[in-house]
């Protein structure tokens, strides 16, 4: 193709160079003044013309004095008939020959024509080689290859995860010394699976294991094997795990390997699909077949481990599970201070405030706070990222943008004002709901206003009585609605839903429910989707328990209603003064929350208390 673009240029130059000088002669005699044929015969007798030039049937004359003459002859006129022949006579007699040029003008569309052809039969031809050599390569592995001087990442750069390292160590010790484990008569694991989920760091961790045993690493995703045609994806882990054993010692790391490494059998759990079926056995096959001393070990990563074949997760295969959980208080702060590094931080910024209002945040939405702060000082034109500008980031990610252009009826102001004021009395009143931290009548995302609570610590294990109390805050929006308006309006409607929730789970999952219905749990579990989603659940108890059931969440739902009402009305007064507050500031913070309800000395021992406590923590 670029032959044939070089040979169209050269025709084009071609074309203008020869084009060019009979342009700038037609453009002399553009102006010449038309005279019978007679008189130019007359003047070349008199001598009058220093020049004449005869182009086709036209006739060019020029005098002594410059002046232009044209006229026209007949096609079969020569010079010899004309008599413009005498040799005596000075004047020059030019017959210009146009014939090549007109000629190349009339075969030019047909050469162009041709040597289209011609190009395009080329492009043909390599189109099909190239196909052919794709064909050829179709079964080859596709795997990103680094090699260990070029993962520069080390578990200094992967902030929390400490016990997955400690893990991973061992690991990095058995590639970088295999042979004092050998000769012990200890095997080499042969597969990681690093179970965790979407965000925690797996494919991080995998990179920092090949960056300090500095060896190659081949990267691959699982959805990478699996083609249209049957057989390639078998084929592409024959050719990976052969390109491994050949760079020993070395990382395979297959992420999201649940794409191809799912149950297998027709319409099972896992779904039915041949090529799939014999990529797995392929893979299955190759991590059999690792000789001991090859010193390959295969790392992977999933947030579905449910759902994997259980010949791949037997020892042998797959011999370690690494569970990578979400950071809790420290780690998330050190991972703060990791995506901190390049950002320009004002001093004395505190990221354990900032750690503390993310709890249940993973890796990825650090990262992505940190940078979203940086936004905000980059749009504020500020020369340093600001503890507002984290603070607003933290917001914005965990609750949304706020959409300050929806405009709200007074009415609906009113209403949003003391709903979220609702929630943060009977929470701030419950013993052990968690803090409140903020409440603001700016919509955000869906939710026209929003109270925010936050624990001070990370828990994992919630008491009955904590469940009665969230479910009291929840209901104290609607039952601040009532006490108010003397109605109710949609905006409760999410908190419905999430009080029945908790109260569902107390009865059929924990064994919450009271004498009646026991420490029993109700509804067989299908299995989790993703890691930290709730899974379906199957009936399996009678028509009797189901009552019974209903008949807690109805009871436990209108108790903890009423004990919100009564909380509300006791403190009536303090929740039409925060209301005109909240309606003027839009905002209001856990201080100027304390000052109005608890009073102001009251207040600042409470604001005491709770530095105290957040420092002990």
């Amino acid at each position: 193709m670029f032959s044939f673009l070089l040979i169209a240029l050269l025709l084009a130059l071609s074309f203008w160079s020869m084009s060019g000088p009979l342009r700038e002669s037609e453009r002399k005699y553009e102006n010449a003044k038309e005279v019978p044929l007679s008189q130019i015969t007359r003047g070349y007798a008199t001598k009058d013309f220093t020049h004449i030039l005869i182009r086709d049937n036209k006739v060019f004359a020029t005098t002594q004095s410059g002046t232009i003459l044209q006229s026209y002859k007949e096609s079969q006129d020569s010079v010899s008939s004309l008599e413009w022949n005498d040799p005596k006579n000075p004047t020059v007699v030019e017959v210009e020959n146009r014939e090549a040029a007109n000629i190349f003008f009339a075969i030019l569309p047909d050469l162009f024509f041709f040597l289209l052809v011609i190009g395009g039969v080329i492009w043909l031809f390599r189109g099909i080689a190239r196909s052919q050599s794709t064909a050829l390569s179709f079964g080859k592995s596709r795997a990103r290859v680094a090699d260990g001087r070029q993962v520069r990442t080390r578990f200094k750069d992967v902030a929390g995860c400490d016990e997955a390292k400690e893990d991973l160590v061992e690991v990095v010790d058995f590639l970088k010394n295999p042979k004092k484990y050998i000769n012990l008569g200890a095997k080499i694991p042969k597969g990681v699976l690093l179970v965790g989920a979407p965000g925690t760091g797996k494919t991080l961790l995998a990179r920092a294991v090949a960056g300090e045993a500095g060896v190659p690493f081949f990267s691959i995703a699982g959805s990478e094997f699996v083609e249209m045609f049957v057989g390639v994806g078998a084929s592409r882990v024959r050719d990976l795990f052969l390109k491994a054993t050949r760079n020993a010692p070395c990382i395979v790391f297959i992420d999201e390997i649940d794409a191809v490494g799912r149950q297998r059998g027709g319409a099972g759990f896992g779904g039915g699909h041949d090529e799939r079926e014999q990529t797995l056995n392929q893979i299955l096959t190759e991590m059999d077949g690792f000789e001991q001393g090859t010193n390959v070990i295969v790392m992977a990563a999933t947030n579905r481990p449910d759902v994997l074949d259980v010949a791949l997760l037997r020892p042998g295969r797959f011999d370690r599970r690494i569970f990578i959980d979400k950071p809790d208080l420290d780690a998330r702060e050190q991972i703060l201070e990791v995506h901190a590094k390049n950002k320009k931080l004002a001093k004395g910024l505190d990221l354990r405030a900032v750690a503390k209002q993310t709890v249940g945040l993973t890796g990825a939405d650090l990262e992505n706070i940190m940078n979203e702060a940086t936004i905000f000082a980059a749009k504020r034109k500020q020369k340093t990222v600001m503890q507002k500008d984290l603070i607003d980031a933290v917001e914005k990610v965990t609750l949304g943008s706020e959409k300050r252009s929806r405009k709200l009826t007074e009415r609906e102001k009113n209403i949003t004002a003391y709903h979220e004021l609702g929630h943060a009395i009977v929470g701030h009143l419950c013993p052990l709901s968690d803090p409140l931290h903020k409440i603001s009548i700016v919509s955000r995302g869906a939710a026209l206003g929003m109270t925010w609570f936050l624990p001070q610590e990370d828990q994992y294990t919630t008491s009955r009585g904590k469940f009665l109390d969230e479910i009291c805050g929840l209901l104290g929006g609607r039952a601040a609605e009532e006490l108010i308006f003397g109605e109710f309006t949609t905006g409760a409607s999410n908190d419905i839903e999430r009080a029945s929730a908790i109260a569902r789970n107390m009865a059929m999952r924990y064994g919450m429910g009271g004498s009646e219905l026991g420490p029993v749990a109700y509804g067989e579990r299908q299995g989790t989707i993703f890691l930290g989603v709730d899974p379906a659940f199957t009936r399996n108890y009678s028509e009797e328990k189901a009552k019974e059931i209903d008949t807690f969440v109805k009871h436990s739902i209108e108790e903890q209603y009423g004990r919100a009402m009564g909380m509300l009305k006791q403190h009536r007064s303090k929740l039409d003064e925060l209301a005109q507050i909240l309606l003027k500031d839009e905002t209001m913070t856990i201080e100027e929350f304390l000052k109005i309800f608890e009073g102001k000395k009251r207040a600042e021992e409470a604001i005491e208390k709770e530095a105290e406590k957040r420092n002990a923590v």
